[in-house]
């Protein structure tokens, strides 16, 4: 959406394919996040980094796949993407005072100015379009409603001990129960569904076309340039001419099992492996890139970014896998291998977290790589924990599906979880100890800003250190999962795929996880995967807009100007995606055709 949007404000003719009934992929499912060092909205904070911190940081955490001309390009173009977007269309951010870098006090890491979050949006601004956004993942919704980062959150646990807190999230609740009964889903989007939502608006309001339900089968090639693709579409193939390119935007390869089990050690079957991500993100532009001699950089040393995950059956007996990001930093939580002993910082970013979790089972032996996440009745109740939420919201059927597990002492969730009793005892009572100090002299907990801005700022002397105390006690299993692949396809500055020989691919893009990451298999900071995709999206765009052999900058528009800009929710002959392309005005040069 992102290259679409700008290459079509920049007066090129553009189309959209989307191989699921739904658009919105990943990114509706996600936290909405955007990491991208240097932009105006920092500045407007009075964060002005020091010159070359942000480089600084991204080699020190890309370590040995340190790509200069990448970082480079995403280091210049990201601040000039923010400002088209949030200038030029809907899409709108917005920055909070303090996020800390993952790794903050690495050389270069920032408290704060680099993560940025997409503002709520209207969904009713979608008109009939809202019916084909991807919702959000069950597993992270209250009663069905994805709660906004920071602020909300921290409302809805307060709920019951703060005044101002209720009374926030009965207006929340209100709304959304009356957009539910009035629209059949909540219209107050944010997060990854308002990224989602405003960049749809964005590409409506310059009149480009989406086909759901379209899949891509291959690309075409014409002494050696991409001028097309194969798709399949309501039963009949045919083909599409792209004068101009064809960009990849297929979400990576999380359900690839082949991939999976060639690059995830710790699924030798490609089976050991849960993740969140949408089922159609099986590595299709991969595959057509490598047809047409695109290389798949398999050389990172993380081919994806991890995140612990629970497997929770949902009503309709579905699976749903939960990723765990802020429970495992909250005091009174700690995780143990199935030797029962603890093995990392809980507070630690979920990437770091897998890491020394894999580490741990392999040096325990274990033949499968899980842990378990355990907390005492007072902390379940207080925090929740996965799936469960906080009080007063009932934790009852997670106790009766196998989820969560409970002990009315130790050695009876031991028993539960099948760990030796004596061993989770100690521990236990080594981490009570000196929790009750706020001190960790195993792990560290709460020694890092990441670990306190994730804690309970509340809780006293340190936002990330409880004793578990009296139980009863509960567990939940956590496994491996990812929330986008980092292995993709190597690119250039401009985004344009290369081959083998690092030579341009002519006529061929690719953006988002589709792309070798340019954290170097690390992961510096909250969004790290929407932040590039945003800004090699917005490279990528302008570059076809540029390059183009015969394009006339007087002649391109931009978004918000000209009668093809239309206030969202304004105009009710927005066509439904899906509408057949031959219906609109293409000019006298297309960048794209259809053959039977």
């Amino acid at each position: 959406m992102a290259a679409a949007v700008t290459a079509a404000a920049n007066g090129l003719n553009i189309l959209v394919i989307e191989k699921e009934a739904q658009f919105g992929g990943t990114t509706a499912r996600s936290g909405g996040w955007l990491w991208i060092p240097g932009t105006r909205l920092a500045k407007e904070q009075a964060i002005v980094e020091p010159d070359g911190a942000a480089l600084g940081y991204l080699r020190h955490e890309a370590t040995t796949h340190f790509d200069a001309e990448k970082v480079g390009a995403f280091l210049k173009y990201g601040p000039e993407a923010v400002d088209f977007f949030t200038r030029e269309t809907v899409v709108q951010f917005d920055m909070p005072a303090v996020f800390p870098d993952y790794h903050a006090e690495a050389p270069g890491g920032q408290q704060g100015g680099r993560s940025m979050v997409t503002r709520p949006f209207d969904g009713r601004a979608l008109g009939d379009e809202i019916e084909y956004l991807a919702p959000p993942l069950p597993e992270l919704t209250v009663f069905g409603m994805m709660l906004g980062s920071g602020k909300e959150i921290l409302h809805f646990m307060r709920a019951f001990r703060s005044i101002p807190s209720f009374l926030f999230v009965c207006r929340r609740l209100g709304r959304h129960w009356l957009d539910v009964s009035r629209h059949g889903r909540g219209m107050t989007l944010t997060n990854g569904n308002a990224l989602a939502g405003r960049l749809r608006r964005a590409a409506m309001d310059l009149d480009i076309p989406l086909w759901r339900s379209t899949r891509a089968l291959g690309l075409i090639t014409e002494q050696g340039r991409v001028v097309g693709v194969r798709i399949e579409r309501e039963g009949r193939q045919s083909t599409l001419r792209a004068r101009r390119g064809v960009v990849l935007a297929c979400g990576g390869f999380p359900h690839d099992i082949e991939r999976r089990k060639a690059l995830f050690p710790h699924a030798p079957t490609g089976h050991e492996h849960h993740t969140p991500s949408p089922p159609g993100n099986t590595g299709d532009g991969l595959r057509m890139a490598e047809d047409v001699g695109g290389w798949v950089d398999t050389t990172i040393p993380h081919a994806a970014a991890w995140v612990p995950t629970s497997v929770v059956k949902r009503d309709d007996g579905s699976q749903g896998v939960m990723p765990h990001f802020i429970d495992r930093a909250k005091p009174g939580v700690i995780a143990v291998t199935g030797r029962g002993k603890r093995f990392t910082n809980e507070g630690n970013s979920y990437h770091d977290f897998v890491q020394d979790m894999v580490a741990a089972c392999r040096a325990a032996g274990q033949a499968e790589v899980s842990a378990w996440l355990l907390c005492s009745h007072k902390t379940l109740r207080r925090y929740g924990l996965g799936c469960v939420a906080p009080f007063p919201v009932p934790y009852g059927k997670y106790l009766r599906n196998g989820y969560l597990k409970r002990g009315a002492t130790l050695a009876g969730l031991a028993e539960e979880i099948g760990v030796e009793p004596a061993a989770l005892q100690s521990t236990v009572e080594e981490y009570d100890r000196h929790a009750a100090k706020g001190k960790d002299p195993l792990f560290n907990k709460g020694s890092k800003a990441y670990n306190r801005y994730q804690g309970d700022a509340t809780h006293l002397p340190n936002p990330c250190l409880a004793p578990l105390g009296q139980g009863p006690y509960y567990a939940i299993r956590l496994v491996v999962g990812d929330i986008g692949t980092f292995a993709g396809l190597t690119t250039d500055g401009l985004s344009r795929v290369l081959d083998k020989q690092r030579r341009p691919i002519p006529g061929l893009y690719a953006v988002g996880n589709d792309i070798a990451s340019i954290m170097g298999g690390n992961y510096p900071g909250a969004g790290i995967t929407l932040g590039p995709a945003l800004t090699f999206g917005y490279i990528a765009g302008k570059h076809l807009a540029q390059a183009s052999e015969g394009s006339d900058p007087s002649k391109r528009r931009r978004a918000g100007s000209g009668p093809s800009h239309r206030r969202a929710g304004s105009d009710p002959s927005h066509r439904r995606a899906g509408s057949d392309p031959s219906h609109r005005r293409t000019g006298s040069d297309p960048a794209w055709g259809l053959t039977p």
